[in-house]
């Protein structure tokens, strides 16, 4: 049990990440909370929130944890003191004094919902900013108000309890590979695991939207003692929900034994999505938000570009060169299929395997755009994320063979499940202590391309990549992603001369959005979507958008 109790640790102890980041749709996974309470481990530098904003933001105490659930952990909690983090090369001084930051660990806001909100949701009432326009004025509060939408959805749903219910206990066996396109052997290391299984109701409307990583807390009817918390490893056909508890659950419990079931749900992107729209709202940050008031800074090009991929056609060769010519906001959008080409299933002695997907054409141009920038010089430094996972690794591996390893950081949610890291991609993560890791911020300096999902790119940020570290950040398929999941990337990273790339596909839009007020008006859009509806894009311009359209 000691992996399940390391993760019991990490969430006390506010580490936060999940395996997929699609915001809101069945890829979320998170791990960060403490009965939504606690939140990330230092104090993001953004602007004070002004009195008149939406947002009512709320310094949490030093978490604690009940004596059930700390009860399997001799470690004790961390201490919340300031430490020192080297200050960005911008708040430097013109003298030899090097400057640091003193960050408090340990310690962010909460975005609590406000009461006249509050009232108007539970109402089903629209909140007013939600009928106006959305522009530079109302942004902020634009976006909270969805946000808030979508967090009393999770408040909702937490009064929830199923009562007297019997617990089963399931045995399984937890294969161990090295990747998802690897072939199951018996030489393969197992992990034995005892779930708990109990039913729900199928149907959504009479009970919580549950996904893996979301918290269960289960305690014997009749009793007023503190609950067993245990994580939800999966559910299956919508109904039967498998749980992992701590040992000391197991200790205790007997098969004729009735219990109350409650649960938590996890709130990591929700906090991460309010965190990127507050600095997104910035002044500074408005032509990227609107990039119809930007100025595009072009880089004149003398030398004739030699193709990596030879095979690509004068559409895809265009977006390329476009995307090599300039700097800094507005960004160059790329329309045309998602990146990623589906999985294909092949027949091997051990049934059907998933086959490693292609890139499409708009990865292909995606691929030959960071190989250019790359070689073009060694002070690039690259940033690719996407929604999922498996965008980011078929994006890794087809940039390889061409980039050495050394230069390549792939930066993984902490609790991702290590079998489905393609094998070949392990090397250039950071995995120990039985989660994946970053590097020290002087390592992630060297990085040349860092590739992660929308949200987990908050890591960097937190570890203290600054705004304008990198030369390029490409939102791979941002038609996907609700806006403030991609602004968790953007508006933290991006900085007045940073290159940004936009790719998405026309008719596709986010997952799952569980509050019907946010789903009816605006968070079921992307960034792709709102800015290709604008100009200067809806005109076509060629220095703003490709349009990669079938050769055939």
């Amino acid at each position: 049990m000691s992996g399940f109790l390391a993760f019991l640790k990490s969430v006390f102890f506010g580490i936060e990440e999940r395996e997929e980041d699609h915001f809101g749709s069945s890829y979320y996974r998170s791990v960060e909370r403490n009965n939504d309470r606690v939140l990330h481990r230092s104090t993001p530098p953004w602007p004070k929130t002004p009195a008149s904003s939406s947002y009512q933001t709320v310094l949490p105490p030093v978490p604690t944890t009940s004596s059930k659930a700390s009860s399997s952990s001799s470690k004790q909690l961390p201490s919340f003191k300031p430490t020192l983090s080297l200050a960005s090369p911008n708040s430097i001084d013109g003298q030899t004094k090097v400057s640091y930051l003193s960050v408090q660990r340990g310690v962010s806001p909460i975005y609590a919902v406000p009461k006249n909100m509050e009232d108007l949701i539970k109402r089903d009432i629209v909140p007013q900013v939600l009928n106006e326009p959305l522009s530079p004025s109302t942004y902020k509060d634009y976006f909270a108000a969805l946000l808030f939408a979508e967090d009393f959805y999770v408040e909702k749903w937490s009064q929830f309890q199923l009562e007297k219910i019997t617990l089963k206990l399931q045995e399984a066996a937890i294969i161990k590979k090295s990747g998802r396109n690897e072939y199951f052997s018996k030489s393969h290391e197992k992990d034995d695991k005892t779930f708990v299984e109990f039913e729900i109701d199928s149907c959504r409307e009479r009970r919580p939207f549950l996904l893996s990583r979301d918290f269960a807390l289960a305690r014997p009817s009749g009793q007023q003692t503190e609950p067993y918390q245990g994580v939800i490893y999966r559910v299956v056909k919508s109904n039967i929900v498998l749980v992992e508890f701590g040992e000391d659950f197991y200790l205790q419990h007997h098969s004729t034994r009735k219990y109350d079931v409650s649960f938590s749900f996890n709130r990591v992107c929700l906090k991460r999505a309010h965190q990127a729209i507050e600095a997104a709202s910035d002044p500074s940050f408005k032509k990227f938000r609107f990039p119809g008031f930007a100025h595009r800074k072009s880089i004149p090009t003398s030398t004739p570009l030699h193709f990596f991929n030879h095979k690509l056609d004068v559409c895809q060769r265009s977006a390329v060169q476009e995307i090599l010519s300039f700097q800094g906001p507005a960004p160059y959008v790329v329309e045309g299929p998602l990146c990623s080409q589906k999985y294909s299933q092949q027949l091997s002695r051990t049934g059907y395997v998933a086959q490693k997907a292609g890139l499409s054409r708009t990865g292909l141009v995606v691929q030959e755009a960071v190989l250019q920038i790359y070689q073009r010089s060694s002070k690039h430094r690259i940033l690719i994320c996407a929604p999922i996972n498996r965008t980011c690794d078929d994006l890794m591996q087809s940039l390889k063979n061409d980039i050495p390893e050394s230069d390549m950081f792939r930066a993984n949610a902490a609790f991702r499940e290590i079998d489905g890291v393609p094998i070949d991609i392990l090397t250039s993560c950071v995995y120990e202590k039985d989660c994946f890791a970053c590097p020290s911020i002087q390592e992630l300096r060297k990085f040349r391309v860092i590739l992660s999902t929308f949200v987990s790119s908050f890591r960097l940020h937190n570890e203290g990549i600054v705004a304008g570290h990198f030369s390029h950040i490409f939102l791979v398929d941002a038609s996907s992603a609700t806006e403030p999941e991609t602004m968790v990337a953007l508006a933290n990273l991006a900085g007045e001369n940073t290159a940004v790339i936009v790719t998405g596909a026309p008719g596709n839009r986010p997952g799952w959005v569980r509050s019907n007020i946010a789903r009816e008006k605006g968070l079921m859009g992307s960034y792709f979507e709102r800015i290709r509806d604008s100009q200067p894009y809806s005109s076509l311009h060629p220095k703003f958008i490709k349009q990669l359209v079938d050769p055939e």
